[in-house]
């Protein structure tokens, strides 16, 4: 396996970016359960950047207008939520979006949740210690 994909509900360009940020802290009309673990108001929380480098494997953030065929393809219609990338170009639903509203914005909560995931689906990699 070679990663974790986390997939934003929103687009990354500077207009998608500015319309999240409407949607989510003026009007209440969007909302991404990743984007409330990963960052603050304005930019990343600090305890996520301190939780993302314990994670049992690297990390990758993407935007909806950023990902791979093989991602858009596994996310479609599950944003937000994390996959697992494997060295084949494969990937996996590891958390939906049901799965991150519940953390409640709380990174150390993904990070259980996606150490338990992984034990869960791939018991010979993950063993718990």
């Amino acid at each position: 396996m070679n990663g974790l994909v986390g997939v934003y509900d929103a687009d990354g360009t500077l207009l998608g970016e500015l319309r999240y940020w409407l949607g989510a802290h003026v009007t209440g009309k969007a909302h991404c359960a990743l984007c409330e673990i990963t960052h603050g108001l304005f930019r990343e929380k600090a305890r996520w950047r301190e939780v993302v480098e314990v994670l049992p494997l690297p990390f990758e953030a993407v935007h909806l207008d950023e990902r791979s065929p093989e991602v858009a393809e596994a996310s479609d219609g599950r944003t937000p939520c994390v996959l697992a990338a494997h060295a084949d170009g494969s990937v996996d639903l590891l958390l939906g979006p049901e799965e991150l509203v519940v953390m409640g914005g709380e990174p150390s909560r993904l990070a259980a949740a996606l150490s338990e995931a992984l034990r869960r689906r791939y018991p010979s990699q993950f063993a718990p210690t």
